[in-house]
């Protein structure tokens, strides 16, 4: 699908390219404008299947892939304005070739290349010139507003998790999921601060936070650790690690004693915020004498992502608890590994939906859907297995989310079958 985009892109480049040389503009008869054309299009097109090919950083990969689809769309809509003057063009053209006049003078117009005509009181170039910058400037717009507003525009999702085999004080009970903060890309404080005002404004039971607290450094942490300290629940709040937890992007990939230091200060962060961090490691919450299991792992990704997580060792002594609530950061974890096991329902997050896409009640759609099989929403398998994917309350790399806005979720447990079915 990827190619296919790409050679798409590389058609439409053609059509454009030659069609603005057609004209009189005098740029594009410039050696230069060649050059930059072509240099933009095929580096671009390079970038984003080696992105593919390639460990790169998720963020990287992220600003390549916006890059590309709003350069495809802006093409697209430039390849239209064309194609419909050119039918219009060639219209006048085949009618002169079946109607032609009668005279030498008029019979050699024909034959001869179509003057420039005004369109709609321009000229071609003017016209094309013209609607090149305003096409050509379009994604200027939604990436703009996306920093303007879609960064912090928090924005507070419902789901009702149907498990049949849920112990009845169970029944009803809410679940609150962050996930992606990444603290080191704020820049606004009272935003942030807001976001944390609408989880709380919901009063869940428990909170679950999925992973990437900061982006490389603990330290990241210093000026908004009072903020989600705030973060509370009378069940508790339960968190995970996520790749970029690690210090992998900082440090580098190699053990090293500032690399350690830095995890066990980002541990320390989350006890002191008075989150309980699950490496590995399970909880028993019980209510009226009925019990369920919130299991934790380590990072565990596909690809490049690092494998930290040890879920077996997590689930070791859940054999008996008749549900299993899993935090796992990275989704591919829930096809690789957690299909296999008991685990109910795994709460992720990681993909941020690449913070750009289209998401309404039925329809969504992301270039994150070509990087990862689930990247946002609630899947279903193999009877009742679930899988939540949050796309983030934070941010990376672009600083902003067009789309894709930043998410708090919020669950319902229910004891019973989905009565539209599982899907």
């Amino acid at each position: 699908m990827l190619i296919i985009n790409v050679f798409i892109l590389l058609l439409l480049d053609f059509y454009i390219f030659f069609a603005l040389r057609s004209t009189k503009i005098k740029f594009a008869q410039s050696k230069l404008f060649t050059i930059l054309w072509w240099s933009y299009s095929i580096l671009l097109a390079l970038g984003v299947i080696i992105s593919f090919k390639f460990n790169i950083p998720l963020s990287i990969r992220s600003i390549l892939l916006v890059t590309f689809f709003m350069t495809v769309a802006s093409k697209f809509f430039f390849f239209i304005v064309l194609l419909i003057d050119d039918l219009r063009r060639g219209g006048v053209w085949i009618k002169r070739l079946i109607f032609p006049k009668k005279s030498v003078q008029q019979v050699a117009e024909v034959n001869t290349p179509l003057p420039e005509k005004p369109v709609d009181g321009i000229t071609r170039s003017d016209f094309l010139t013209k609607a090149g910058i305003l096409i050509g400037a379009s994604p200027l717009v939604p990436l703009s507003w996306g920093i303007i507003s879609g960064a912090y525009d928090y924005r507070v999702r419902r789901e009702k998790l149907y498990l049949p085999n849920l112990p009845a004080s169970f029944h009803g009970m809410t679940i609150g999921q962050i996930s992606d903060i990444h603290s080191g890309s704020f820049y606004n404080k009272k935003a942030v601060n807001g976001g944390v005002d609408l989880l709380l404004k919901e009063k869940p039971d428990t909170i679950f936070f999925t992973g990437d607290l900061v982006n490389n450094v603990a330290s990241e942490m210093r000026d908004y650790q009072d903020i989600f300290s705030r973060v509370k629940a009378d069940l508790g709040v339960f968190s995970s690690l996520g790749n970029h937890d690690y210090g992998d992007y900082y440090y580098g990939k190699e053990d090293s004693p500032a690399k350690r230091k830095n995890l066990q200060d980002l541990i320390a962060t989350h006890k002191v915020m008075g989150w309980d961090l699950l490496n590995d490691e399970h909880r028993t919450l019980k209510v009226n004498n009925e019990e369920l299991a919130i299991v934790g792992v380590q990072n565990w990704g596909t690809g490049r992502f690092p494998k930290h997580g040890d879920l077996k060792k997590a689930l070791k002594g859940t054999e008996e608890q008749a549900v299993k609530l899993l935090l796992s950061h990275d989704p591919s974890h829930w096809r690789a590994q957690v299909l296999d096991t008991d685990v109910d329902v795994m709460f992720a997050g990681h993909t941020h939906g690449m913070q750009f896409g289209v998401r309404l009640k039925n329809i969504q759609w992301s270039p994150a859907k070509y990087v990862y099989q689930e990247w946002a929403g609630l899947y279903k398998e193999q009877g009742n297995k679930q899988l939540y994917v949050n796309v983030g309350y934070g941010f990376l790399g672009y600083p902003g989310r067009v789309g894709i806005l930043p998410e708090i979720t919020i669950f319902e447990l229910v004891k019973g079958h989905d009565p539209k079915g599982i899907v």
